[in-house]
C-alpha cells in the first residue's frame, strides 16, 4: 500500500470512497417510485382539490431540491456538480409515478442524486396528501439506468412502461 494511501477501515467503521484517481467522465443516472393514493385520492390531485396546493408540482421541485442536496443527506456521498436535474410528477391511474435524471462529468456516478430525487419526491407526495387518506404506500423506488465510468451502461431488465 503507498505511504499516501489511508489504511483499510478496521471493522464496523464507514469511510467516503477515495474517487481522486478515477477520470471525469460524463455520467447519467435514470430513477422512479411510485406512491400509491387511490383512485379518490387521484382524482383530487388530478382536479387540483387538496389543501396544500399542486401536489405533482410541488413533489417535482423538491426531487429537485433533493438531489442537489444528496451529499448532506447521505453520509457517504461525494458532493457533485451536477449539470442537470429533471424530475417529472405524474398520475398513473391510482398512482404518482415519479421519473428523475440526473446528469454530471464527474469521477462518480449520479444514482444516489436520481435516487434521493425520487425519494424525496415520494415523501413529499405523501406530506401533501396524508389528510385525504390513509393507507398510502410508497414504492418501489428503484434505480432504471445509469452511464458513464468504467462499467459503461447498466439498464434494469424489466425497466418498460409496463408497470403503467
Amino acid at each position: 500500500m503507498p505511504e499516501d494511501s489511508p489504511p483499510p477501515p478496521a471493522p464496523g467503521d464507514a469511510r467516503m470512497v477515495d474517487v481522486g484517481a478515477k477520470p471525469i467522465t460524463r455520467r447519467r443516472a435514470l430513477a422512479e417510485a411510485y406512491v400509491t393514493v387511490g383512485r379518490a385520492v387521484a382524482v383530487r390531485i388530478e382536479a387540483d382539490d387538496l389543501p396544500k396546493g399542486s401536489v405533482l408540482e410541488t413533489a417535482r421541485l423538491a426531487g429537485i431540491q433533493a438531489a442537489k442536496r444528496t451529499a448532506t443527506l447521505i453520509p457517504l456521498c461525494h458532493p457533485l456538480p451536477l449539470d442537470a436535474v429533471e424530475v417529472e410528477a405524474a398520475l398513473a391511474g391510482d398512482r404518482v409515478r415519479i421519473r428523475a435524471e440526473v446528469r454530471a462529468e464527474a469521477r462518480t456516478g449520479v444514482e444516489m442524486e436520481a435516487l434521493t430525487a425520487c425519494a424525496v419526491a415520494a415523501l413529499t407526495v405523501y406530506d401533501m396528501v396524508k389528510a385525504a387518506a390513509r393507507g398510502l404506500e410508497i414504492g418501489p423506488v428503484r434505480l432504471l439506468e445509469k452511464e458513464g465510468g468504467a462499467s459503461g451502461r447498466w439498464t434494469r431488465q424489466e425497466h418498460t412502461d409496463a408497470a403503467d
